[in-house]
């Protein structure tokens, strides 16, 4: 039986980490007739998480929200219409509640996990039924947790345009050791393809040659390594993908990698900003598409479990993990960067 009260994060304000508050007797979440009540297991965290109480998230947030959108848990009690679950389903969340399949649009922007629908920072949560989806049978609920949005960009990066999903034998560039980047080696090769990472030393050059990178680069000894990717290439022609996580400080490199109608998606700029940066015309003489992205679809997020089942594809989850209510914590230990792969926190019994 779920408890009457339970312990919950909210963030109150942008005053940075002091902006996270410990609720320890919240009251539990209602239970609509089309909702999934879900105890919590784990969760983990996203830059995203980091930035929205610092008041630097460009995206909607409402005030005092439960952060978090990534969580992996049990049904405990289904409402009376839900047709998707039943009490004992193993479930992750699903980022962007209201985008079930097809592009983005302004409605489904506004569904956003941790940011203007209450997270998964909690001991319990109440869900629509189509805002969850079931949890892979190979993964730990730790693991699981890692999905909705890491997991979930890298997928939409390779296959989000159909016209130009990601083929075997094509070449893919990453940057750095975080979440959606390690992601997206794993499932390029998964797919057969080739991987080039970036990365700044060369211990972390290792583990990423260990979960399939062919061939990286240490960006802080070539800084051209952009025309360093592209000529690691068949024949020289570029990267077909690039999955851009740095922003306007590596965008210019990216651009210099890119192959005739390759594809960089921008998937975020936590190498900060720069005036001196391409500008849209690079887009022409490079001949290439570039394209924002938001995470992704429900129907994204099934096809990718599907394929993690499949491929028997594990995430990579840093070595240290952190409690609820040592959720500050984490937070510093993750801006620091002192994590490899997705950082978890653990909630209730794994």
């Amino acid at each position: 039986m779920a408890p009457s009260t339970i312990k919950q994060w909210t963030v109150e304000g942008q005053n940075g980490f002091e902006s996270l508050k410990l609720n320890e007797k919240a009251p539990l979440p209602e239970l609509g007739d089309r909702d999934v009540l879900v105890k919590f297991h784990a969760a983990s965290l996203n830059f995203r998480d980091l930035i929205i109480p610092k008041g630097q998230y460009p995206f909607p947030v409402k005030d005092n929200i439960i952060p978090g959108s990534d969580g992996a848990g049990t049904v405990e009690a289904v409402g009376s219409r839900v047709t998707r679950f039943k009490t004992g389903d193993k479930v992750v969340t699903l980022f962007s509640q209201g985008h079930l399949a097809g592009s983005l649009d302004h409605a489904s922007l506004g569904t956003g996990l941790g940011g203007v629908v209450d997270g998964t920072l909690r001991e319990y949560g109440s869900f629509d039924e189509q805002g969850l989806v079931h949890a892979p049978s190979n993964l730990s609920f730790g693991e699981s947790a890692t999905l909705s949005c890491a997991a979930l960009t890298a997928w939409n990066a390779l296959y989000g345009l159909e016209t130009r999903a990601i083929k075997p034998g094509q070449t893919v560039l990453t940057q750095g050791t975080g979440g959606v980047s390690i992601f997206a080696v794993q499932f390029a090769k998964a797919a057969g393809a080739r991987v080039i990472a970036t990365t700044s030393s060369a211990d972390k050059a290792e583990v990423l040659k260990k979960y399939g990178a062919d061939h990286v680069i240490n960006y802080k000894e070539t800084p051209n390594w952009g025309e360093q990717a592209k000529s690691l290439t068949p024949g020289g022609r570029g990267v077909e993908h690039v999955v851009e996580v740095g922003g306007p400080t590596t965008m210019a490199q990216s651009l210099k990698a890119v192959a005739i109608d390759g594809v960089i998606s921008i998937i975020g700029f936590i190498g900060g900003f720069s005036k001196d940066q391409p500008t849209f015309l690079d887009c022409l003489n490079n001949i290439c598409t570039v394209r924002g992205l938001l995470v992704g679809s429900r129907l994204q997020l099934e096809d990718m479990i599907r394929a993690i089942e499949q491929n028997d594809i594990h995430p990579v989850v840093d070595s240290k993990t952190f409690t609820l209510t040592e959720l500050k914590d984490a937070y510093q230990y993750m801006w620091d960067q002192k994590h490899f792969g997705k950082l978890v926190i653990k909630i209730g019994e794994q």
